[in-house]
């Protein structure tokens, strides 16, 4: 970590680590039973990735395709259910495996029509044994997808978190932002979420739209809070590489920098004077919300199992998945690669990334310290036998010397609200060399 390393405020988003574009082919394809045969199995995650979404906004880079044809939405969910299946085959007959957390991701799950949100939902019960009644369930959604129908479904079948993209409730910044839809859309895609009784509903807001004021920021952040939603992720806008965005911004801009910064310290004052409580950088949870769990985006432990082309899955020693893209013409040949793959195919790893101790001992760094509760330096010593003060040294005296790491809690490592609010300068500076070069190489497509 270098102190050029921290200059720019807004240089990733830090959601997993390592990232996709650190992982590689693996030439051995190692099987999955391999893979997991000593791994616990007893608390596991699962994540259900659907790669589809009605429009694609202009400041995604996630791995989506816009529509499908007659027919794509079923094969897709064949070959998940024929994925389910190796992976539960996999994991060991007969042995106790049980899942602790699910989530339906994407793109946009709830692109499915309700007989094939019923369908998935049956595919993590029946094909993968989670008991999703019985455990916390989020699923993203957007306004357009959010119909009665498919609320219904899954409030039914076990949701108790809905996470809704809403962005903007100004008009003319969604606009900008490439998301195309209307306020009074938004508002009754919002009715119709409480109306489910799911328990948690979350809204994702963006700052640092363009033609955005404070004044707009505050009237978007007012309109939410008329919902109390239990939770509200207050997003940075990214523009990145092959994204809608991306032809409309240059290099490097430290008058939107300072613009992004000024409205997440308006939105965090403004969202803890209302009674919320911040977990992260980016996520803020109503004082008297029900709890969910650990935390969708801050899995330090392993033993994620994720199923779909875009899905992760996380053993100790290995993170893999299939390729990866953000090109539409990639991301499409990709799609229909994996709906034409046979059960066997499934049964091995193909790309991906290995850890070892040092990787581990940073991922658990990077994504604990992330969190506004930090880093408990009991946990890190019992998980590694060593200390995060010996082993990353040089960059804690480089976050102390800018007052971005707390002095004043004896056990734990943990930020200041300014280093909270550098998050995404702080993430990537705690990359390994050779995660960022990995990443740098990475022939982006």
């Amino acid at each position: 970590m270098t102190t050029a390393q921290l200059a720019a405020p807004y240089q990733h988003y830090v959601y997993a680590y390592p990232h996709k574009t650190a992982y590689r082919r693996l030439i051995d394809r190692p099987r999955l039973r391999d893979l997991w045969a000593a791994e616990p199995k007893d608390a596991l995650s699962l994540y259900l990735h659907i790669p589809f979404c009605e429009v694609r906004c202009g400041f995604c880079n996630l791995f989506t395709r816009i529509g499908a044809p007659d027919g794509l939405t079923g094969a897709y969910l064949d070959a998940l259910e024929r994925q389910a299946g190796a992976v539960r085959e996999a994991l060991g007959e007969g042995e106790e495996v049980r899942f602790a957390t699910a989530a339906f991701g994407g793109g946009t799950p709830t692109f499915l029509t309700a007989a094939e949100l019923t369908r998935l939902c049956d595919i993590a019960e029946h094909g993968m044994g989670a008991d999703l009644r019985a455990v916390p369930l989020s699923v993203e959604a957007s306004p357009a997808t959010a119909t009665a129908d498919r609320l219904t479904v899954l409030a039914e079948r076990g949701a108790t978190r809905l996470s809704l993209g809403v962005q903007s409730f100004v008009d003319t910044e969604a606009r900008a932002a490439v998301r195309p839809q209307r306020r009074a859309d938004v508002e009754a895609a919002l009715a119709r979420v409480r109306e489910a009784r799911i328990p948690v509903l979350n809204i994702d807001l963006i700052y640092g739209i363009d033609g955005q004021t404070e004044r707009t920021w505050r009237h978007s952040l007012d309109a939410a809070l008329a919902w109390r939603p239990e939770e509200l992720y207050l997003y940075p806008l990214y523009v990145r590489p092959l994204t809608g965005l991306d032809r409309r911004r240059g290099g490097p801009d430290p008058a939107w920098d300072e613009q992004r910064l000024r409205l997440y310290r308006a939105g965090r004052d403004h969202l803890l004077a209302h009674g919320y409580t911040q977990q992260s950088m980016r996520m803020f949870r109503r004082a008297d919300a029900p709890p969910q769990g650990a935390d969708d985006y801050a899995c330090q432990t392993d033993g994620m199992i994720g199923l779909g082309c875009g899905a992760r899955s996380y053993t100790a020693g290995l993170h893999y998945s299939f390729d990866y893209a953000v090109g539409m013409h990639e991301i499409r040949a990709i799609v229909d690669d994996y709906v034409a793959r046979p059960a066997v195919d499934f049964a091995r790893a193909e790309y991906g990334r290995r850890m070892d101790g040092d990787e581990s001992r940073r991922r658990h760094l990077l994504q604990s310290l992330l969190q506004a509760d930090g880093l408990p330096l009991e946990d890190y010593r019992a998980r590694f036998g060593s200390d995060p003060a010996g082993d990353f040294a040089p960059e804690l005296a480089r976050l102390a010397d800018r007052g971005w790491l707390a002095d004043d809690v004896p056990d734990a490592l943990r930020l200041t609200p300014e280093g909270l609010a550098h998050s995404d300068a702080i993430g990537p500076a705690l990359f390994s060399p050779a995660v960022r070069a990995a990443m740098t190489a990475y022939d982006r497509k």
